[in-house]
């Protein structure tokens, strides 16, 4: 039986922008973080389940503390949720490829608040997420 490897329970991660097509790149970072043991909070305007998890609606949702959140969405849609993500205060925000956005890295900067321009599948392959 092959066990999966637990991360601490303060490593929470939120994909903002998460899909319910499997072909999409942030359902496959869900799938790839549920395989590495990471807690993963799918938010999805409207998807119930999202890999078998449940969906979060809104980042006001979220109640728990965040350590990673890795964005999928364009710069456009992301700009209606600069303020709940500096409220939901993760240690850090990938912007993978295509949501780059210099108003959200300005505002997560000067709150303190890790950016990271990198690809959350290629860092969970090669072992540096």
């Amino acid at each position: 039986m092959q066990t999966i490897p637990r991360k601490p329970v303060d490593h929470v991660v939120v994909v903002l922008g998460a899909s319910p097509k499997a072909t999409r790149y942030s359902n496959m970072a869900i799938r790839q973080l549920q395989a590495k043991g990471y807690r993963v909070i799918p938010v999805h305007p409207k998807a119930e389940a999202i890999c078998e998890l449940p969906v979060v609606h809104s980042l006001r949702d979220i109640q728990e503390q965040v350590h990673t959140l890795t964005l999928y969405l364009g710069p456009l849609h992301s700009r209606g949720q600069i303020d709940d993500i500096i409220a939901l205060a993760p240690a850090r925000v990938i912007f993978n490829p295509g949501t780059k956005s210099p108003p959200l890295e300005a505002r997560l900067r000067s709150a303190g608040i890790q950016c990271l321009h990198d690809c959350t599948l290629v860092m969970l392959r090669s072992g540096l997420f």
